[in-house]
């Protein structure tokens, strides 16, 4: 993000890092919606699909892990504001083409700031926990496609990534 003078935010003049003061922003409503992907072996898309994990339910796990690692952000991200989430919901599909698990993230708030890294933190987790429940059964899953989808809210207006569907 640049700032007014067409640098980043978070730099001061001599460029040392620092939280961005947004009490002057208005509130509005800011919602952000994020993606990411496993890809896995077939049979390991399987193996999760019929439950059989060793560690237990995979998908409901990184569900869970999602949600919770949203309104973990600023404690993990420097300089990320800690806020009010009012939702986080986090959608895991399988795909056969890929073969493995697509993740969607949505978080919403009305406030003063985006929500861009808490759906990008909670896709980010919810893949990271898909990878350590099934790594036993397959060591060789890749984690990828980790995006912003689309954001509204806030002075620069709507965002729509031009690969979204």
């Amino acid at each position: 993000m640049t700032g007014a003078a067409g640098g980043l935010t978070h730099l001061g003049a001599s460029g040392e890092a620092h939280m961005v003061d947004v009490g002057d922003k208005t509130e509005t409503v800011r919602i952000a919606v994020a993606e990411g992907h496993v890809r896995m072996a077939a049979s390991t898309l399987d193996t999760i699909r019929a439950g059989n994990a060793k560690k237990g339910d995979v998908i409901g796990t990184a569900r869970i892990a999602g949600i919770m690692a949203a309104k973990q952000t600023a404690n993990l991200v420097p300089l990320c504001h800690p806020l009010m989430l009012s939702k986080v919901s986090v959608e895991i599909t399988e795909d056969d083409t890929l073969p493995g698990l697509r993740v969607e993230a949505t978080v919403k708030l009305t406030g003063k700031t985006g929500v861009e890294m808490e759906a990008l933190t909670a896709v980010s987790v919810s893949c990271l926990t898909i990878y350590d429940m099934a790594k036993a059964v397959d060591k060789t899953m890749e984690i990828g496609g980790i995006r912003v989808l689309e954001k509204t809210g806030g002075k620069s207006g709507p965002f729509r990534h031009p690969e979204a569907g």
